[in-house]
């Protein structure tokens, strides 16, 4: 499994964590920034990001800011890209399996680092259900394509 993460700032802490959970679980991580707590604009993370993930070049993308809303918001811009804001376990296996997201979106200052990795496992364990889903993922994909243009 390969990883795509990026933060700014306000989530650099965190996803230093996050590497080092998931690189401790032999999972290959690249880090597109930013590298350090010097403010930054979040939407250039999530574009490098959202790109990388949205191209196949990497299976699943992790995106960190403050609150992680910011972050989501500009990387749900790339097309073929559909990241969740999780703040929860719940949230974050349904994205999975119903949403079939591909970015997980999280707020350093929302939730804690324990929780935070416990949020990252249980996105990257979960799967995609298909079935009814895949319906809804489609019309998702036109609403994309129609304002894309």
């Amino acid at each position: 499994m390969k990883i795509a993460i990026g933060s700014d700032h306000g989530g650099f802490k965190l996803k230093s964590e996050i590497i080092k959970h998931l690189e401790g679980k032999g999972i290959d991580v690249k880090d597109f920034g930013t590298y350090s707590e010097e403010s930054c604009d979040y939407p250039d993370i999530a574009l490098a990001v959202g790109e990388k993930v949205s191209n196949k070049d990497f299976d699943f993308g992790i995106l960190i800011c403050g609150t992680g809303i910011g972050i989501s918001i500009a990387a749900n811009k790339v097309k073929g890209v559909r990241a969740a804001l999780c703040s929860d376990t719940f949230s974050a296996h349904a994205t999975r399996e119903h949403n079939n997201a591909n970015i997980l979106a999280l707020g350093e200052r929302v939730v804690g680092p324990g929780l935070a990795l416990d949020i990252v496992d249980t996105f990257l364990n979960a799967k995609f259900q298909g079935d009814r889903h895949i319906r809804r993922i489609n019309k998702i994909t036109d609403i994309e394509i129609k304002y894309s243009k």
